[in-house]
């Protein structure tokens, strides 16, 4: 049995759907990301699971129980939301104890789940300092250890590295994954970034208008995505649409292609679908080992790669390289691209849509 279950969750406010039959297991001990863009219902999904909105059908079960009707404060978890929201006038140590208060937790047993929580996050020296004594970071910790005192059933994290820099939040991740590994709570984050999703998680589920779009281990989403809204959400990617003609994948622009065969349920056997291709599959290569060649339209240093936009005969192609050290093609330079044929995923047609 799954230890958080989401069983056909929805969210109505009126006559917008916020979250629309949403199903989800957790085991215990796992970290999973609702990932998605504002507005595509993964923080209302947050809510009601702490309690702060009340669905309007589906259920949610916590460890086997059902958290239908228990008051937010009941319901065991500990949450950590992107503001922080840590009482400025206390020290760190009274911070992290305020949710023991709370639960009338006193004496020896107060201080010692205090001293674990921040041994845990690494703030022992910083107990007796006041939120504005500290670094962004540091305060990202406190609310952390503060979420993690109680010993919740699950943790709740609201954007949590979101007005962090993006060194510190690079940082951030690797301590988040560190804490949540040794504190071994079942873990559930709320974010739009990509790369923080698939850094931190063991499994991320995908949303989009309110719904579920795909659920896998990050390199799975991110190496097969099930839709092009995953595809193109999970990282850049490239959209090549035609359809197949016997053997072959022929583009709008009559271009054929090796391609994958059609899924074995039938997507894309018939009619237009769409190729994803991420553009670091892409490679430079001589004419004669071409499948197509275009020009470069534009491209962008970013240090440690290049970006490249390529126009062919099959559409606009992104492209990116390793930088090398090395002098690479300028806008309007002709370059000749190939990509293994196994690295295109074919989508169904109503999954491009």
């Amino acid at each position: 049995m799954a230890y958080l279950e989401l069983d056909h969750l929805s969210k109505a406010f009126g006559p917008f759907q916020a979250v629309a039959d949403f199903s989800l297991d957790v085991a215990r001990g796992e970290f999973v990301s609702l990932l998605g863009p504002s507005g595509c219902g993964k923080t209302t999904t947050l809510q009601m699971i702490a309690g702060f909105e009340e669905p309007t059908s589906g259920t949610i079960r916590l460890n086997g129980r059902d958290l239908s009707g228990v008051a937010a404060r009941d319901r065991g978890l500990g949450i950590v939301f992107q503001t922080y929201a840590l009482f400025p006038h206390m020290t760190v140590a009274e911070n992290v104890g305020f949710g023991l208060d709370m639960r009338k937790v006193r004496g020896k047993e107060r201080k010692r789940r205090i001293a674990a929580a921040l041994e845990l996050v690494h703030l022992s020296h910083l107990a007796g300092r006041h939120p504005r004594q500290l670094s962004g970071g540091q305060r990202q910790r406190v609310a952390l250890a503060r979420a993690l005192v109680i010993e919740p059933e699950l943790l709740l994290l609201d954007e949590p590295l979101s007005n962090l820099d993006a060194k510190l939040r690079e940082e951030m991740q690797l301590e988040l994954r560190r804490i949540q590994q040794e504190a071994g709570v079942t873990t559930l984050l709320v974010t739009h970034d990509q790369n923080e999703a698939m850094a931190l998680s063991d499994r991320i589920a995908v949303m989009h208008a309110g719904t579920l779009v795909q659920e896998a281990a990050p390199f799975e989403a991110y190496e097969r995505p099930t839709t092009a809204f995953a595809s193109a959400f999970l990282g850049k990617s490239n959209a090549i649409h035609g359809r197949y003609e016997g053997p072959e994948f022929v583009t709008k622009d009559g271009v054929r292609l090796a391609a994958p065969a059609p899924a074995a349920d039938g997507a894309g056997a018939a009619g237009d679908v769409m190729l994803a291709l991420r553009p670091e599959r892409i490679l430079f290569v001589e004419e004669a080992d071409a499948v197509v060649s275009g020009k470069v339209v534009e491209r962008v240093f970013l240090g440690d790669q290049w970006l490249f936009k390529v126009a062919t005969p099959v559409g606009e192609l992104l492209v990116t390289r390793r930088n090398g050290g090395h002098a690479e093609p300028e806008p309007g330079a002709t370059v000749h691209l190939a990509w293994a044929a196994d690295h295109l995923r074919v989508l169904a047609p109503e999954a491009a849509a």
